[in-house]
């Protein structure tokens, strides 16, 4: 029996009260409740505060180019199958840069999870404005305020063809693992959108802020998850931030299916060693 002690790494460098701790705190918590042990957990990131969620988690871990994360965890769940892959980062990195990579992902749909911890600034870099700020932020780089609508990840994943969409809260980690665990669970690519304060940069959407501004989208009625058009409308109608499960369609096979199709196919990665190649490894590094 697992324990988040087992998954406990190196102590964080985040700002007291950053939102990304519960989004540790519930990526801790799912591997526990799924039995997953470390060695088979892989943490692909990009870069950003929120992309140093790896360090922080006893397990495989990559940090890729700024918003190259998913290409690289995609192409490792098509080496190794049998990995549990999570591409974690900020707003910025794939809303941003990582953009083009996000929507051809979506619509490949590798058996990944894609965690995107959304503080609706640039924290790293002492909080310019994001993809996801709202108009009228006053930043850094924006002293008069943002001009351009902010852009909503779930809405675009939808109509990219996304198979799971959901929005989690890091204010409330319980509710947040339980969306983790159905998207590590879920059968092809998931995307989380994580509401995750960033109590340096950005005094506008604290957590008290979010608190008053989101709504679960099965509250207050009966609400059916499998029913794409439903979803997007319970998206583009929401008068506050829509937060929960959106959509799921667990019957489209996934990228990593439909590359393996023939189960007597070994994974790529089967064949690959480095025992007694460390000096030709060593080579490369030069």
């Amino acid at each position: 029996m697992r324990t988040i002690k087992d998954y406990e790494s190196v102590d964080s460098t985040w700002c007291p009260g950053c939102g990304d701790f519960g989004v540790l705190s519930a990526l801790k918590k799912a591997a526990v409740d799924l039995e997953i042990d470390p060695k088979d957990l892989v943490v692909i990131t990009g870069i950003g505060c929120s992309s140093k969620i790896n360090e922080y988690i006893k397990c495989y871990g990559y940090h890729g180019v700024h918003g190259r994360a998913l290409p690289v965890g995609t192409i490792v769940k098509v080496a190794n199958p049998a990995l549990t892959v999570v591409v974690a980062g900020g707003d910025g990195d794939g809303y941003a840069i990582g953009m083009g990579h996000f929507v051809h992902t979506v619509r490949r749909n590798p058996d990944i999870t894609y965690i995107v911890m959304n503080n609706q600034v640039y924290g790293l870099t002492k909080g310019q404005f994001s993809p996801t700020s709202r108009p009228g932020m006053i930043t850094g780089t924006s002293p008069e305020g943002t001009y351009d609508p902010p852009v909503d990840g779930v809405a675009l994943a939808l109509t990219a063809g996304a198979t799971f969409a959901a929005r989690g809260f890091s204010g409330n980690p319980k509710h947040l693992t339980e969306l983790f665990k159905a998207g590590i669970q879920h059968p092809g690519f998931a995307l989380i959108d994580v509401l995750s304060p960033c109590v340096t940069y950005n005094d506008v959407n604290t957590y008290d802020w979010f608190r008053e501004n989101i709504e679960y989208v099965d509250q207050p009625y009966d609400y059916d998850p499998t029913d794409r058009a439903a979803a997007i409308g319970r998206i583009m109608r929401a008068v506050k931030v829509p937060v929960g499960l959106v959509y799921r369609n667990p019957d489209r096979p996934s990228l990593h299916q439909e590359a393996l199709a023939d189960p007597a196919r070994p994974p790529i990665a089967a064949d690959l060693t480095i025992d007694g190649r460390y000096e030709e490894l060593q080579e490369l590094f030069v």
